[in-house]
């Protein structure tokens, strides 16, 4: 029973932090970065911009190579302060206003949020 107990859990747990990881449909790569650094940490790789490419770009797989040659050599936390700067000066997490392109590394525009709100 104790391991029948133990195996449920640890698919419960499994199923957990894929939902709490995975990017939104429509969530751009910079957005995605933000929000997992934010709640999790950067671990020093590219753990989380290859989690967002696996499940959001899978056929790019030179993206994180192009990251790195653009200033994002060695982390998460290196691709957004140095591929993607342009961040709004805020205090919060801005809610992403989707990737233009289904695939798209590109961040999204969040000029075009602001207009909309």
């Amino acid at each position: 029973m104790a391991d029948g107990l133990a195996d449920a859990v640890e698919a419960e747990l499994a199923e957990l932090s894929r939902r709490l990881t995975e990017p939104g449909q429509r969530e751009c790569l910079r957005c995605f970065l933000l929000r997992m650094i934010s709640e999790f940490g950067c671990d020093g790789t590219h753990r989380w911009t290859v989690r967002w490419r696996d499940l959001r770009a899978p056929r790019a797989s030179g993206l994180v190579q192009r990251l790195q040659r653009r200033g994002g050599c060695c982390c998460d936390c290196e691709v957004i302060f140095n591929v993607f700067p342009d961040y709004p000066d805020t205090d919060e997490i801005l809610p992403c206003a989707g990737m233009l392109r289904a695939g798209s590394a590109a961040p999204c525009d969040l000029r075009r949020l602001r207009k909309s709100a």
